[in-house]
């Protein structure tokens, strides 16, 4: 039976190639995107187009129930929709902070939730949120944006653990760099205030590389929509966390081995810690 995916943010970049992917394989997309757009894409008769802005809980439950009465059922959710933030942590201002998160975290938090009723009376759903490895590794000069790839990462973990007894499955979905608009001023945006003392900083010169690095990342968002929907093809039991990228594979592996060497460091003296029985 083909499938039927929401996906939130597919207008472009890595929403548009997993719609792309899906129909490509016959499956049904509800798209949800910001805007009204031309492109036909969006006027095939597979896809069907909401306008969902996933900060607005009345407009995303209304969204999803339109679109699941459209094809009669729902199967996938993937949440897509967010932007970048690049900047030191205290040039960030408190408004820009919860901007972001409101997109990147909460707007995950409200497709998932007006989601789940759905899921749970079907007993089956697969629940994909698009973390980054940002949500597995801190950088300097994306506090904002690790932190809410973080929040993603750990919902996911969490959720993987309390759906599963409703057939339900949850993963986070976590890209390295790829080539798409992400570093771009139509999804990465920059603290105003600037602080100088940071000038020649980690934070300034990630935010620098980034702005220099845009369209020439070695990650196809194509492959990456391929191998998502390969390994969901798989019927294998999901992993809470599935990482896509040479570059995060390798980098979040040695992150790892470092974390491991660490704890074991002092684990002999930490582990004394217990009340004596």
């Amino acid at each position: 039976m083909n499938k039927v995916c929401l996906i939130t943010g597919a207008g472009r970049g890595f929403g548009r190639a997993f719609a792309e992917e899906a129909v490509s394989r016959g499956d049904f997309v509800i798209a949800g995107i910001r805007r009204p757009t031309d492109d036909e894409f969006f006027r095939r008769p597979d896809v069907y187009t909401v306008k969902m802005d996933v900060t607005n809980k009345e407009e995303v439950e209304a969204a999803v129930k339109k679109g699941t009465a459209h094809f009669g059922h729902l199967d996938v959710l993937l949440n897509n929709a967010g932007f970048g933030m690049s900047g030191a942590f205290e040039e960030t201002s408190d408004e820009e902070l919860r901007r972001l998160m409101e997109t990147d975290y909460y707007g995950v938090v409200n497709v998932t939730r007006a989601v789940l009723p759905i899921f749970r009376k079907q007993q089956k759903g697969t629940i994909l949120s698009i973390a980054s490895q940002g949500g597995l590794m801190g950088y300097a000069g994306s506090s904002a944006y690790c932190s809410a790839k973080f929040a993603v990462v750990g919902l996911m973990q969490v959720l993987h653990q309390e759906l599963a007894s409703f057939g339900i499955e949850a993963a986070a979905v976590c890209p390295g760099a790829f080539r798409t608009d992400f570093r771009d001023s139509s999804s990465m945006v920059y603290p105003k205030a600037k602080v100088a003392a940071y000038d020649g900083t980690a934070s300034h010169q990630v935010q620098k590389f980034l702005q220099d690095n845009t369209h020439n990342q070695a990650g196809d968002p194509h492959l990456a929509a391929k191998f998502l929907f390969d390994f969901l093809e798989t019927g294998k039991k999901l992993p809470g966390r599935i990482l896509i990228g040479k570059d995060c594979c390798e980098q979040v592996k040695d992150d790892l081995k470092e974390q491991i060497a660490s704890i074991e460091s002092y684990e002999e003296a930490s582990a004394k810690t217990n009340f004596a029985e």
